[in-house]
């Protein structure tokens, strides 16, 4: 029993990080917002599309956008092959807890990469959100964090209340 319980544990936590590995609606807990997933998946004209949003309203000279994009682009085509791979541990985790008998030692095991992988996309994130930060000033990048404060990190007005003004 104990191992089937923590074998659900980790099929629905691999759930949840392969949504927000995608994009999806779990993202709001995996980096979401102008920093996240959102900004570094899809097609290259989604990704400037998000980037132009991003700089919208921080007076971005046109120099600077085409330094975000080209950063943004970049960790898109890392995030992509981080997020197969991920996709390939979610569904050996599947095939396990599908099996007649749960082996949790293989269990454990998936969970180990999947966290390893997990810590690879943080990683790949952050370094893409260290390189933006060297392009804008500090004033913009203040003017980005007010705005993801306002936004609550997941890209969108908070749930409880208006959107903030602007």
């Amino acid at each position: 029993m104990v191992v089937l319980v923590a074998v659900s544990a980790t099929a629905f936590g691999a759930a949840a990080w392969a949504e927000a590995a995608h994009g999806g609606r779990w993202g709001h807990a995996a980096g979401a917002g102008p920093f996240g997933p959102g900004l570094f998946g899809g097609p290259p004209e989604r990704i400037e599309r998000g980037v132009d949003r991003m700089l919208d309203g921080v007076q971005a000279t046109d120099a600077q956008r085409a330094q975000v994009k080209q950063i943004a682009l970049a960790a898109a085509q890392d995030m992509k092959a981080q997020r197969a791979a991920g996709r390939g541990l979610f569904e050996r985790n599947m095939l396990l807890f599908a099996a007649p008998v749960v082996d949790a030692n293989a269990a454990e095991q998936v969970r180990q990469q999947m966290l390893s992988q997990h810590d690879q996309s943080s990683r790949r994130m952050l370094q893409a959100m260290l390189e933006i930060s060297r392009v804008l000033s500090p004033e913009q990048r203040a003017t980005l964090a007010q705005r993801m404060k306002d936004r609550h990190w997941h890209g969108g007005p908070p749930h409880d209340g208006p959107p903030p003004a602007r």
